[in-house]
């Protein structure tokens, strides 16, 4: 599946890298934890967070994650949102929490 279709589906509000929407979804990463996510995170994964500081976009592009929904009604600041585009990370957004986030998006890829 498409990351721009997970967007449409779950009405998430995308706040940075409109062009990476085209990337194919592998499966869905769950963690707060950097570290966590730089151990066990796949390649084309899309991470779920709370985590709205400057190293998530640096994560992300290392492992070459799909791209990361910010959960809880959590904002990126202007600075991680230009970083990001800089980056080619797209940042997405939903007022869900992980749990719901995380549960719809199971049944999607399954």
């Amino acid at each position: 599946m498409k990351l721009g279709e997970i967007v449409e589906k779950l009405s998430l509000d995308v706040k940075t890298g409109h062009h990476g929407l085209q990337k194919e979804v592998s499966g869905v990463y769950v963690s707060d934890l950097l570290s966590d996510v730089m151990a066990n995170s796949k390649e084309g994964n899309v991470w779920i967070t709370l985590q709205t500081h400057l190293n998530i976009v640096a994560v992300a592009g290392l492992k070459g994650l799909a791209g990361i929904i910010i959960v809880n009604n959590r904002q990126p600041e202007k600075e991680i949102n230009d970083k990001a585009d800089s980056e080619k990370v797209t940042i997405m957004t939903t007022s869900m929490p992980a749990f719901e986030v995380t549960g719809k998006l199971y049944q999607m890829l399954n």
